[in-house]
């Protein structure tokens, strides 16, 4: 972004008070979000969640209303917990009547948020960011669609969808909430840009083996790691597998099965993204990528977040052939992706794979524009639209 256009902005902003709802002040995509705003001039006031999984000594450093805790998937746990959050939102209206912009992250924030605005009478406008399509909003049956109905009559009040891949837009809000309002792309990039250091990464033509995959972030997914689990058995000392991050839909215990019955697997623990990232992926060939958890319909539409850090590391991912990110490495060609059925086709890649054919691809990636992987005038452009909505 032009330094000049950045500066006029802010100036446009002018501090403008902004209520940001969340579901989680302690997750690292609400920590960039949040400073995103502040850095372009809002004066950002978080009305936000926890949820026990990581980061939970961490304290806001900007203004925070606190509302309670919840928890992933438990829905009749999310609904308890925003009945009681009202109490909060009476008690700080004063604070959402000055609010210029409402910016809300998932249905049960938005919701929240339309409240907050009837309450405080205010007239600002709704942003409703989306950065995943929960299961039960794709399953039949009357709460599914109760919850679609919610979702829709919500929408309708909603100045600007935000989104953080074109595939929720193209297969779902489109395809079946049918809606036909103003949306922004706003991807999971890199803010700010972390540190990167000019030392090579380690390859196995330098001597090394086995090839090393590297799985960071949010550990998510039965599936997934049950197929880690085959490939590391099938490969033994051609392939290293290392986990880092958290658990969320993954059994912690089945999990530590897998380690102790796979040598070649590995887990080092939750890690803080701005300080751990570069290490992680200096250590890794591959980015796993293969998302298996809602293989119909999520997890085929998203963009996850290790795209972006392991291409910003110069790490080639490893996606399924025909999701949306699958699509994406298919297009650049900075990467590798693969057919049903998954174990084989991944087993047969490792064992012909040359040290010359990764180092084309690992060539490719080096050479894309980082802005392929770090936030910045789409952050700009996000900011000027909630300016002048």
């Amino acid at each position: 972004m032009p330094r000049e256009d950045g500066a006029a902005l802010v100036r446009d902003v002018r501090n403008a008070p902004l209520s940001f709802f969340c579901p989680d002040v302690t997750d690292a995509s609400t920590l960039k979000r949040v400073q995103q705003f502040i850095d372009f001039g809002y004066s950002v006031t978080v009305f936000g969640f926890r949820r026990e999984r990581y980061n939970t000594d961490y304290q806001p450093s900007w203004p925070n209303v606190p509302l309670g805790f919840t928890t992933d998937a438990r829905y009749w746990h999310r609904l308890s917990a925003l009945l009681h959050a009202i109490p909060a939102l009476f008690a700080n209206r004063r604070t959402l009547a000055r609010a210029s912009i409402f910016y809300a992250r998932n249905i049960d924030q938005l919701v929240l948020a339309l409240l907050g605005r009837l309450i405080a009478f205010s007239r600002a406008p709704i942003a409703y960011e989306v950065l995943d399509i929960p299961p039960i909003l794709m399953r039949r049956g009357p709460v599914p669609a109760f919850l679609r109905a919610i979702e829709r009559s919500c929408l309708r009040r909603v100045s600007l969808l935000v989104l953080s891949s074109p595939g929720f837009h193209r297969n779902y809000f489109s395809a079946v909430q049918k809606y036909a309002g103003d949306w922004f792309l706003l991807e999971n990039k890199l803010y700010p840009s972390p540190s990167r250091s000019r030392a090579a990464a380690i390859r196995p033509g330098a001597g090394r083996r086995p090839w090393v995959v590297g799985y960071f972030g949010l550990i998510r997914g039965e599936a997934t790691v049950d197929l880690i689990a085959r490939l590391a058995h099938r490969l033994q000392d051609r392939v290293v597998f290392k986990f880092g991050g958290v658990f969320t839909t993954v059994e912690q215990a089945k999990f530590e099965t897998v380690l102790r019955r796979c040598p070649n697997v590995d887990y080092s623990g939750p890690y803080l993204p701005q300080q751990d990232l570069e290490r992680l992926y200096r250590e890794v060939d591959f980015a796993w990528a293969l998302d298996l958890e809602n293989t119909d319909h999520n997890s085929r539409w998203l963009m996850p977040c290790r795209f972006y850090e392991a291409g910003y590391y110069g790490v080639p991912c490893l996606a399924v052939h025909r999701f949306e990110v699958g699509n994406v490495i298919e297009k650049h060609h900075i990467g590798w992706t693969f057919a049903e059925p998954l174990e084989d086709s991944l087993v047969r890649f490792f064992e012909r794979l040359t040290e010359t054919d990764y180092e084309m691809i690992h060539a490719r990636l080096a050479a894309v524009p980082s802005s392929m992987f770090v936030a910045g005038e789409d952050v700009a452009r996000l900011c000027e639209k909630l300016a002048r909505p």
